[in-house]
Protein backbone atom coordinates (compact mmCIF):
# COMPACT_ATOMS: atom_id res chain seq x y z
CA UNK A 1 0.00 0.00 0.00
CA UNK A 2 2.79 2.34 0.60
CA UNK A 3 4.29 2.13 -2.77
CA UNK A 4 0.95 2.26 -4.08
CA UNK A 5 0.73 5.62 -2.19
CA UNK A 6 3.85 6.49 -3.71
CA UNK A 7 2.75 5.50 -7.34
CA UNK A 8 -0.32 7.73 -6.91
CA UNK A 9 1.66 10.96 -5.29
CA UNK A 10 3.96 10.70 -8.82
CA UNK A 11 0.97 10.66 -11.19
CA UNK A 12 -0.58 13.79 -8.50
CA UNK A 13 1.94 15.92 -9.55
CA UNK A 14 1.81 15.57 -13.51
CA UNK A 15 -1.95 15.49 -12.87
CA UNK A 16 -2.54 19.07 -11.61
CA UNK A 17 -5.93 19.20 -9.09
CA UNK A 18 -7.29 15.94 -9.83
CA UNK A 19 -4.43 14.03 -9.19
CA UNK A 20 -4.11 15.38 -6.32
CA UNK A 21 -7.63 14.71 -4.50
CA UNK A 22 -7.08 11.07 -5.31
CA UNK A 23 -3.42 11.34 -3.58
CA UNK A 24 -5.44 12.93 -0.92
CA UNK A 25 -7.94 10.69 -0.39
CA UNK A 26 -6.11 7.62 -0.73
CA UNK A 27 -3.59 8.79 1.82
CA UNK A 28 -6.46 9.58 4.26
CA UNK A 29 -8.42 5.96 3.93
CA UNK A 30 -4.67 4.96 4.46
CA UNK A 31 -4.23 6.32 7.74
CA UNK A 32 -7.41 7.29 9.26
CA UNK A 33 -10.39 5.62 7.83
CA UNK A 34 -10.91 2.12 9.52
CA UNK A 35 -13.84 1.03 7.50
CA UNK A 36 -10.97 1.17 4.04
CA UNK A 37 -9.70 -2.18 2.68
CA UNK A 38 -6.45 -0.98 2.29
CA UNK A 39 -5.73 1.51 5.58
CA UNK A 40 -3.39 0.75 8.58
CA UNK A 41 -6.55 0.72 10.57
CA UNK A 42 -8.57 -1.62 9.00
CA UNK A 43 -5.31 -3.93 9.48
CA UNK A 44 -4.86 -3.47 12.85
CA UNK A 45 -8.49 -3.82 14.04
CA UNK A 46 -8.27 -7.29 12.14
CA UNK A 47 -5.02 -8.37 14.12
CA UNK A 48 -3.15 -8.20 11.24
CA UNK A 49 -0.74 -5.20 12.53
CA UNK A 50 0.05 -5.12 15.81
CA UNK A 51 1.39 -1.76 17.61
CA UNK A 52 4.58 -0.04 17.61
CA UNK A 53 5.44 -1.27 21.30
CA UNK A 54 4.45 -4.27 20.65
CA UNK A 55 7.79 -6.20 20.99
CA UNK A 56 8.09 -4.29 24.15
CA UNK A 57 4.48 -4.94 25.14
CA UNK A 58 5.00 -8.68 24.52
CA UNK A 59 8.14 -9.20 26.73
CA UNK A 60 6.04 -8.13 29.60
CA UNK A 61 4.20 -10.81 31.87
CA UNK A 62 2.74 -8.38 33.88
CA UNK A 63 0.78 -7.45 31.00
CA UNK A 64 -0.73 -10.58 30.25
CA UNK A 65 -1.93 -10.71 34.05
CA UNK A 66 -2.80 -7.24 33.85
CA UNK A 67 -4.96 -7.58 30.83
CA UNK A 68 -7.30 -10.60 32.40
CA UNK A 69 -7.64 -8.74 35.60
CA UNK A 70 -9.11 -5.99 33.02
CA UNK A 71 -11.57 -8.10 31.20
CA UNK A 72 -13.04 -9.53 34.09
CA UNK A 73 -13.21 -6.53 35.80
CA UNK A 74 -14.60 -4.01 33.10
CA UNK A 75 -18.27 -2.36 32.73
CA UNK A 76 -19.52 -0.61 29.62
CA UNK A 77 -19.49 3.27 30.41
CA UNK A 78 -20.58 5.19 26.78
CA UNK A 79 -21.22 8.90 26.08
CA UNK A 80 -23.04 11.05 23.47
CA UNK A 81 -20.86 13.29 21.64
CA UNK A 82 -21.22 16.51 20.28
CA UNK A 83 -21.30 15.23 16.80
CA UNK A 84 -23.87 12.21 17.36
CA UNK A 85 -24.55 8.52 18.05
CA UNK A 86 -22.35 7.36 21.15
CA UNK A 87 -18.87 6.62 21.94
CA UNK A 88 -17.83 3.53 24.25
CA UNK A 89 -15.45 2.73 27.19
CA UNK A 90 -14.59 0.68 30.12
CA UNK A 91 -14.75 2.15 33.51
CA UNK A 92 -14.05 -0.27 36.50
CA UNK A 93 -14.68 1.51 39.79
CA UNK A 94 -12.58 1.71 42.55
CA UNK A 95 -12.88 -0.22 46.24
CA UNK A 96 -14.99 1.25 47.86
CA UNK A 97 -16.90 2.96 44.99
CA UNK A 98 -21.07 2.09 45.14
CA UNK A 99 -23.21 3.39 42.51
CA UNK A 100 -27.34 3.83 43.15
CA UNK A 101 -29.76 2.96 41.74
CA UNK A 102 -29.87 6.45 39.72
CA UNK A 103 -27.02 6.01 37.92
CA UNK A 104 -24.91 8.15 40.52
CA UNK A 105 -22.55 7.24 42.47
CA UNK A 106 -24.05 6.23 46.28
CA UNK A 107 -23.55 8.74 48.97
CA UNK A 108 -23.07 5.68 51.53
CA UNK A 109 -20.04 4.52 49.24
CA UNK A 110 -16.84 4.07 52.06
CA UNK A 111 -14.84 5.83 49.70
CA UNK A 112 -13.51 9.48 50.84
CA UNK A 113 -10.67 9.76 48.00
CA UNK A 114 -13.09 10.66 44.93
CA UNK A 115 -10.16 9.59 42.84
CA UNK A 116 -10.79 8.75 38.95
CA UNK A 117 -8.28 8.07 36.31
CA UNK A 118 -9.00 8.66 32.74
CA UNK A 119 -6.63 6.95 30.23
CA UNK A 120 -6.09 7.14 26.72
CA UNK A 121 -4.95 4.77 24.35
CA UNK A 122 -2.52 5.40 21.49
CA UNK A 123 -3.29 5.28 17.53
CA UNK A 124 -1.99 1.46 17.39
CA UNK A 125 -3.93 0.56 20.47
CA UNK A 126 -6.60 -0.34 22.67
CA UNK A 127 -7.76 0.06 25.81
CA UNK A 128 -6.37 -2.95 27.29
CA UNK A 129 -3.08 -1.81 25.84
CA UNK A 130 -3.19 0.47 29.56
CA UNK A 131 -4.29 -2.80 31.62
CA UNK A 132 -1.33 -2.15 33.37
CA UNK A 133 -1.59 1.34 34.47
CA UNK A 134 -5.13 1.09 35.33
CA UNK A 135 -4.51 -1.88 37.76
CA UNK A 136 -1.89 -0.14 39.53
CA UNK A 137 -4.04 3.17 39.68
CA UNK A 138 -6.90 1.18 40.84
CA UNK A 139 -4.81 -0.74 43.23
CA UNK A 140 -4.07 2.99 44.63
CA UNK A 141 -7.95 3.57 45.11
CA UNK A 142 -8.79 5.11 41.92
CA UNK A 143 -11.30 4.34 39.88
CA UNK A 144 -10.78 3.50 36.23
CA UNK A 145 -11.84 4.95 32.86
CA UNK A 146 -10.23 3.91 29.38
CA UNK A 147 -12.72 5.35 26.59
CA UNK A 148 -11.81 3.72 23.07
CA UNK A 149 -10.89 6.36 20.83
CA UNK A 150 -12.25 7.18 17.38
CA UNK A 151 -11.77 4.31 14.85
CA UNK A 152 -11.05 1.94 17.35
CA UNK A 153 -12.39 -0.91 19.65
CA UNK A 154 -16.21 -0.23 18.98
CA UNK A 155 -15.82 3.02 17.88
CA UNK A 156 -14.22 1.97 14.84
CA UNK A 157 -17.62 3.52 12.76
CA UNK A 158 -15.63 6.74 12.82
CA UNK A 159 -12.70 8.45 11.14
CA UNK A 160 -9.84 8.56 13.32
CA UNK A 161 -9.25 11.70 15.37
CA UNK A 162 -5.44 11.51 16.11
CA UNK A 163 -6.26 12.61 19.86
CA UNK A 164 -7.88 15.79 18.49
CA UNK A 165 -11.63 15.24 17.99
CA UNK A 166 -10.71 12.87 20.76
CA UNK A 167 -10.25 15.85 23.31
CA UNK A 168 -13.19 17.06 22.75
CA UNK A 169 -14.56 13.56 23.74
CA UNK A 170 -12.53 13.85 26.48
CA UNK A 171 -14.51 16.57 27.85
CA UNK A 172 -17.45 14.15 27.78
CA UNK A 173 -15.96 11.35 29.51
CA UNK A 174 -15.13 13.84 32.10
CA UNK A 175 -18.70 15.06 32.27
CA UNK A 176 -19.98 11.87 32.83
CA UNK A 177 -17.53 10.94 35.77
CA UNK A 178 -18.90 14.75 37.41
CA UNK A 179 -22.29 13.37 36.70
CA UNK A 180 -21.13 10.16 38.61
CA UNK A 181 -19.77 12.14 41.27
CA UNK A 182 -19.96 15.17 41.52
CA UNK A 183 -17.03 15.65 44.26
CA UNK A 184 -14.48 12.93 41.48
CA UNK A 185 -11.05 14.43 41.29
CA UNK A 186 -9.71 13.37 38.46
CA UNK A 187 -6.38 13.00 36.72
CA UNK A 188 -5.94 12.56 33.21
CA UNK A 189 -3.18 9.75 31.36
CA UNK A 190 -2.33 9.24 27.93
CA UNK A 191 0.25 7.42 25.92
CA UNK A 192 1.05 8.21 22.19
CA UNK A 193 -1.90 9.40 20.37
CA UNK A 194 -3.50 9.41 24.12
CA UNK A 195 -0.89 11.50 25.44
CA UNK A 196 -1.29 14.00 22.32
CA UNK A 197 -5.24 13.77 23.19
CA UNK A 198 -4.89 14.96 26.98
CA UNK A 199 -2.21 17.95 25.41
CA UNK A 200 -4.51 18.79 23.53
CA UNK A 201 -7.41 19.09 26.26
CA UNK A 202 -5.17 20.48 28.69
CA UNK A 203 -6.18 23.69 27.11
CA UNK A 204 -9.93 23.53 27.16
CA UNK A 205 -12.12 24.76 29.50
CA UNK A 206 -11.47 21.58 32.19
CA UNK A 207 -13.87 21.91 35.56
CA UNK A 208 -11.91 22.11 38.55
CA UNK A 209 -12.39 18.13 38.99
CA UNK A 210 -9.43 18.23 36.38
CA UNK A 211 -6.51 17.76 38.91
CA UNK A 212 -3.46 16.37 36.81
CA UNK A 213 -2.57 15.24 33.34
CA UNK A 214 0.13 12.49 32.32
CA UNK A 215 1.30 12.43 28.73
CA UNK A 216 3.42 9.75 27.85
CA UNK A 217 5.51 10.27 24.43
CA UNK A 218 3.19 12.86 23.02
CA UNK A 219 3.13 14.60 19.58
CA UNK A 220 3.34 18.55 18.81
CA UNK A 221 1.03 18.23 16.66
CA UNK A 222 -0.91 15.91 13.76
CA UNK A 223 1.21 17.95 10.89
CA UNK A 224 4.45 17.48 12.63
CA UNK A 225 4.22 13.87 13.37
CA UNK A 226 2.57 12.82 9.56
CA UNK A 227 5.82 14.66 8.56
CA UNK A 228 7.92 12.28 10.49
CA UNK A 229 5.60 9.23 9.13
CA UNK A 230 6.17 10.40 5.70
CA UNK A 231 9.65 10.72 5.56
CA UNK A 232 10.93 8.19 7.38
CA UNK A 233 8.59 5.10 7.09
CA UNK A 234 6.78 6.25 3.80
CA UNK A 235 9.37 8.25 2.27
CA UNK A 236 6.75 10.61 0.60
CA UNK A 237 6.98 13.92 -0.60
CA UNK A 238 4.96 16.36 2.36
CA UNK A 239 3.91 18.86 -0.44
CA UNK A 240 1.71 18.82 -1.73
CA UNK A 241 0.60 14.96 -0.66
CA UNK A 242 -0.16 16.16 2.75
CA UNK A 243 -1.35 19.49 1.85
CA UNK A 244 -4.03 17.38 -0.18
CA UNK A 245 -4.90 14.88 2.82
CA UNK A 246 -5.15 17.55 5.25
CA UNK A 247 -7.68 19.30 2.72
CA UNK A 248 -9.99 15.75 2.32
CA UNK A 249 -9.46 15.49 6.74
CA UNK A 250 -10.75 19.20 6.77
CA UNK A 251 -14.16 17.98 4.79
CA UNK A 252 -14.55 14.10 5.78
CA UNK A 253 -13.22 14.46 9.36
CA UNK A 254 -13.79 17.97 10.36
CA UNK A 255 -10.45 19.13 11.35
CA UNK A 256 -6.90 19.76 9.61
CA UNK A 257 -3.76 18.51 10.96
CA UNK A 258 -2.28 21.74 11.42
CA UNK A 259 -5.11 23.03 13.76
CA UNK A 260 -4.91 19.74 15.90
CA UNK A 261 -1.66 21.12 18.01
CA UNK A 262 -1.02 20.23 21.19
CA UNK A 263 1.69 23.23 21.60
CA UNK A 264 -1.15 25.40 20.98
CA UNK A 265 -3.50 24.06 23.55
CA UNK A 266 -0.15 23.46 26.35
CA UNK A 267 0.28 27.17 25.40
CA UNK A 268 -3.44 27.62 28.58
CA UNK A 269 -2.41 24.75 30.57
CA UNK A 270 -3.14 25.15 34.21
CA UNK A 271 -3.37 21.98 36.09
CA UNK A 272 -0.27 20.20 37.03
CA UNK A 273 1.64 18.18 34.07
CA UNK A 274 4.35 15.33 33.78
CA UNK A 275 5.76 14.72 30.56
CA UNK A 276 7.22 11.21 29.91
CA UNK A 277 9.75 10.33 26.38
CA UNK A 278 12.13 7.45 25.97
CA UNK A 279 15.20 8.77 23.97
CA UNK A 280 15.41 6.11 21.43
CA UNK A 281 11.73 7.19 20.02
CA UNK A 282 11.59 7.52 16.27
CA UNK A 283 8.17 7.44 15.86
CA UNK A 284 7.40 10.34 18.00
CA UNK A 285 10.70 12.25 18.14
CA UNK A 286 12.80 12.47 21.59
CA UNK A 287 13.04 16.17 20.53
CA UNK A 288 9.21 16.90 20.97
CA UNK A 289 9.48 16.36 24.27
CA UNK A 290 11.26 19.59 25.26
CA UNK A 291 8.61 21.62 22.37
CA UNK A 292 5.79 20.10 24.85
CA UNK A 293 6.88 20.70 27.68
CA UNK A 294 8.62 24.06 26.91
CA UNK A 295 4.66 25.33 25.40
CA UNK A 296 2.76 23.91 28.86
CA UNK A 297 2.21 26.94 30.51
CA UNK A 298 0.90 25.40 33.88
CA UNK A 299 3.10 26.47 36.85
CA UNK A 300 3.23 22.93 37.70
CA UNK A 301 5.13 21.18 35.41
CA UNK A 302 7.70 18.07 35.58
CA UNK A 303 9.50 15.65 33.08
CA UNK A 304 10.97 12.58 33.17
CA UNK A 305 13.27 10.99 30.51
CA UNK A 306 13.91 7.07 29.61
CA UNK A 307 17.35 6.15 28.32
CA UNK A 308 17.41 3.67 25.30
CA UNK A 309 13.47 3.35 25.64
CA UNK A 310 11.33 3.55 22.33
CA UNK A 311 7.83 4.37 21.36
CA UNK A 312 5.38 3.92 24.11
CA UNK A 313 8.16 1.50 25.76
CA UNK A 314 9.15 3.87 28.75
CA UNK A 315 7.04 1.53 31.08
CA UNK A 316 8.89 -1.41 29.87
CA UNK A 317 12.48 0.02 29.62
CA UNK A 318 12.19 0.44 33.52
CA UNK A 319 9.17 -0.59 34.74
CA UNK A 320 9.47 -0.23 38.70
CA UNK A 321 10.76 3.67 38.35
CA UNK A 322 8.19 4.04 35.47
CA UNK A 323 5.07 2.75 38.08
CA UNK A 324 7.11 5.24 41.16
CA UNK A 325 6.67 7.76 39.22
CA UNK A 326 3.38 8.32 38.01
CA UNK A 327 1.94 6.78 41.30
CA UNK A 328 4.36 9.64 43.30
CA UNK A 329 2.71 12.13 40.98
CA UNK A 330 -1.32 11.02 41.24
CA UNK A 331 -0.48 10.81 44.46
CA UNK A 332 0.81 14.40 45.11
CA UNK A 333 -2.17 15.94 43.16
CA UNK A 334 -4.85 14.02 42.17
Amino acid sequence: MIQALGVIASCAAAAGGAGLAVAGNALFDFALNPRAKHSIMARINDGEVTGVDAAAMGSDPALADARRWFEQSKRDISIRPHDGGELHGWRIWGPGVIPGDDGRRDGASPDTAHRYLILCHGYSGQPSDLAREARAAHGMGCSVLLPAARGFERNRDRYVGMGWLDARDLLGWIEALVSFDPQARIGLFGVSMGAAEVMMASGAELPDNVRCIVADCGYTSVWDEFVVQMNDLMHLPIHPLLDAAEAVCRVRAGYGFKEASAVKRLARARVPMLFIHGTDDVFVPFRMLDEVFGACASPIKEKAVFEGAGHGACSYADPVRYRNLVLDFLTRYL
